[in-house]
């Protein structure tokens, strides 16, 4: 901590001396306010504030706030945004002032398609690499799945982001595994992304704002992650009006309601979501059936709610609470199961306003994910649990001391609960609940610095440094076992007491060279340490896969990035072009053993330890502007795992490893009544192990494995298409709608979902057969939905 202080020290007095000035200056004063949108008075992220004739200028925060510091003088300040229409006003900077601008959604204005919500020339001049904002209006442009709008999927189609299979809702990153994506709704961290096993996210598109996504040159603020970040926001609620919305789809309905409690200080919105092919199947089930009483439903529900007490104070507490249920009833075998499993999250989040260049946001996090399966069989029943449980608190602060540095500072504790399969059973009188051995408890702490620093008119620099630290703690009891896993000793710890502590520094720094104001180069060096981990035989998170922490056992994950891009725009950023090229290099990467089956164990006592590295291309071509946009992402890379105890201790491609994968995006505003969406989507095959020999042994069927994922199922390929279709009534009426088309799968390719072999005849007659079989989920899947608001 000594020497994290005193690089703070540093840094703060480098940026001091940085700006050390003639004595002849003349004085300084700020302009700072919020940016907002003008009709539903929601904070707008990411507005760019700019002097005319200057290239001095800065962003809104998170929660819309800016602070620009100049010199005293007469400035034309402006203010722009992709999304909405850009706003000028005069100021004669002679002292300090405030300004909030309100400024118009072009949506509103019937303005150009639009795709992304950030600076037209981000990409260009931002000192950052690998990021992506991701406006709701541009995801909902995308043909959707089934109908129903999903983040995800959409994330799924930029360059470094591979999709974890046929309709699933997982991704990877740049060669990282599933569990090294940092998942956050409003600060909260989410465990569990999926529904119905990982075919719909839990993100309602209706209670979304923004949506971020960082591959690469991940800024000091995130951490506890190896590949990306997605931060999502949720919307604040309309501060003006009451507005509601909603949809009705093919398996699953929407509802939001949102508003002013108090005009212009306080809001509120509340949205809902259900699937209900339960509630249509259910009446063509008769009672008599065996199989009446079962069926699958997810809902989901986000509420927010914040009060504005002045200009400098502002609270906001949000929350989402969704669960999966799966019954199942075989009434012939008196047989009876339920498996609810789900996701819950609060946030109460302070905005203080200190002085007109220091902005602080103080954050209280909870959330909880849980798995449950019970299971009843005449008079014996047995229950399964698991799941993870943190509270957290931390503090951020935006500070501006000058127009070419914004500097962010602040810190974070968490405390975690991982529960792993707890076992509870009963037969007639007699009850079984065994003590959990595996229960653990740990602490994660981080500090960070970092500056996003503008040297000149060319060189821009985002450097940081975070430090993170992770305890395992008591209670816990440590037992030393000999080479069968028999207990031999044992040591317990008291509550909070250290079991065993990492730590480290983790480095962060972006550089980006204008070589003119359409055309820059860029590079970044990342480091990234991972405390918790998920170990999974699937290829995406399952409600069944356990969270482990670090422990005297399981060591910290620990990742460097390398990358360089070039970035270029053209007629006048009408589209946008980059190249990137990376390397990443993990350590103390997680997996099974070989052999290994599901047990009641202690997890971590099942694990083995190597190493892992990927390194490939992505190119990104862009067109934001005019009635027709998209765009065309391809990326080109390899990832390699090693492990001594897996595959003879030689390299294997991972799971996720794809050599090829392409996606292509356009949108196409035909009238002010018809938008047209299509995708079209190519990825080499994944990398699977398969047998490779068969014997009978006695008179059983053996098989003889190949070398780990040394085979590939057939490339995955599809077109998905979407139209929607406005209505323009004659008169206007409270009640507005639209339809959305969409078309899944166009011409209906089998793509591989898994394979299995069947076998035919019998090893005595001499006529046995076995066969390679492919399954393959869906084929072409039309649906439409009917969106409203009024």
């Amino acid at each position: 901590m000594k020497l994290f202080s005193a690089v703070v020290l540093s840094l703060i007095s480098g940026v001091a001396f940085s700006q050390q000035l003639p004595e002849a200056k003349p004085s300084r004063f700020s302009l700072n306010g919020y940016v907002r949108d003008s009709l539903s008075g929601e904070s707008v992220i990411g507005a760019s504030i700019t002097v005319s004739g200057q290239s001095k200028g800065v962003l809104s925060n998170q929660y819309g706030f800016y602070s620009l510091t100049l010199d005293s003088g007469i400035y034309t300040i402006n203010v722009s945004h992709i999304s909405y229409q850009g706003k000028s006003i005069p100021v004669d900077l002679t002292n300090n002032q405030s300004y909030n601008f309100d400024i118009v959604p072009k949506s509103f204005i019937n303005s150009e398609v639009i795709v992304y919500s950030k600076r037209r020339d981000a990409n260009v001049k931002n000192a950052q690499m690998g990021r992506v904002d991701l406006s709701m209006t541009q995801i909902r442009n995308i043909p959707a799945f089934m109908g129903e709008v999903d983040l995800l999927k959409a994330i799924q189609l930029i360059p470094g982001v591979r999709n974890a299979g046929e309709g699933n809702a997982g991704f990877y990153v740049r060669g990282g595994g599933p569990d090294q994506n940092l998942i956050l709704l409003d600060d909260a961290v989410v465990y569990n992304t999926g529904h119905l096993f990982g075919f719909f996210s839990i993100f309602n598109g209706d209670a979304i704002k923004n949506v971020s996504l960082i591959k690469g040159g991940m800024p000091a603020q995130y951490g506890g992650r190896l590949s990306s970040v997605v931060d999502v926001a949720m919307k604040d609620g309309n501060m003006n009006k009451l507005q509601m919305d909603g949809g009705i789809g093919v398996i699953a309905s929407r509802f939001s309601i949102q508003g002013p409690l108090k005009k212009e200080k306080a809001s509120f919105i509340i949205s809902a979501r259900r699937t209900y092919v339960d509630a249509l199947v259910k009446p063509f089930v008769k009672k008599s059936s065996s199989f009446y009483g079962s069926g699958y439903f997810f809902y989901d529900l986000n509420a927010k709610v914040n009060y504005r007490f002045s200009q400098k104070d502002r609270l906001y507490l949000s929350g989402y609470f969704g669960r999966d249920v799966f019954d199942f009833n075989n009434a012939k075998r008196s047989f009876k199961t339920n498996i609810p499993w789900g996701n819950s999250t609060a946030t109460l989040r302070w905005n203080h306003v200190f002085n007109r260049r220091l902005f602080s946001n103080t954050t209280l996090l909870y959330n909880d994910y849980k798995f449950r399966f019970s299971a009843i069989q005449e008079n014996f029943e047995i229950g399964l649990s698991s799941g993870i449980r943190d509270g957290s608190i931390k503090t951020d602060f935006d500070y501006y001391p000058f127009p070419n540095h914004k500097l962010k500072f602040g810190g974070l504790f968490t405390y975690h609960k991982f529960v792993p399969n707890v076992v509870s059973g009963r037969q007639d009188s007699i009850v079984f609940k065994p003590n959990n051995e595996g229960t653990k408890y740990a602490v994660e702490t981080a500090l960070y610095l970092q500056d996003d620093w503008e040297i000149g008119e060319k060189w821009k620099i985002n450097y940081g440094l975070r430090w993170s630290g992770f305890s395992q703690v008591g209670p816990y009891t440590k037992y030393i076992r000999d080479a069968d896993g028999n207990k031999l000793d044992s040591t317990a710890y008291k509550s909070f007491e250290p079991v065993k502590v990492y730590g480290g520094f983790e480095p962060r720094i972006t550089l980006r060279y204008a070589i003119s104001d359409e055309t820059s180069v860029k590079a970044s060096v990342t480091r990234n340490f991972q405390y918790i981990h998920l170990v999974s035989n699937a290829g995406t998170t399952l409600p069944t896969d356990l969270w482990v922490p670090s422990t005297y056992i399981v060591k910290p994950q620990i990742s460097w990035l390398y990358a360089a891009g070039f970035f270029k725009n053209f007629a006048d950023n009408k589209y946008e072009t980059s190249l990137e090229i990376y390397y990443k290099d993990m350590q103390n990467q997680v997996d099974y053993q070989e052999g290994y089956t599901p047990s009641l164990r202690d997890p971590e006592l099942e694990f083995v330890f190597g190493k892992g590295w990927s390194y490939g291309a992505e190119l990104f071509l862009n067109k934001t502007k005019g009635r027709f946009t998209g765009w065309v992402g391809y990326s080109l890379s390899w990832t390699w795992r090693k492990f001594s105890q897996l595959n003879e201790g030689e390299r294997y491609p991972a799971k996720y490893d794809r050599r090829h994968d392409l996606s292509v995006v356009a949108n196409y505003e035909k009238s002010k009544k018809w938008k047209f969406g299509a995708v079209f989507v190519y990825g080499t095959g994944n990398a699977i192990t398969l047998p490779e020999r068969f014997y009978v042994i006695n008179g059983v069927l053996t098989q003889e494995y190949s070398r780990l994922n040394q085979y590939r199922m057939k490339a995955y390929h599809r077109i998905d298409l979407s139209a929607t279709y406005t209505p323009t009534p004659k008169k206007k009426h409270k009640l507005s709608g639209y339809w959305v088309f969409s078309i899944y799968n166009l011409y209906s390719r089998l793509n591989p979902y898994f394979i299995y072999f069947d076998q035919t005849g019998s090893p005595v007659n001499g006529d046995l057969k076995v066969e390679a079989r492919q399954v393959s989920l869906f084929p072409i899947l039309p649906s439409v939905t009917w969106n409203f608001k009024f």
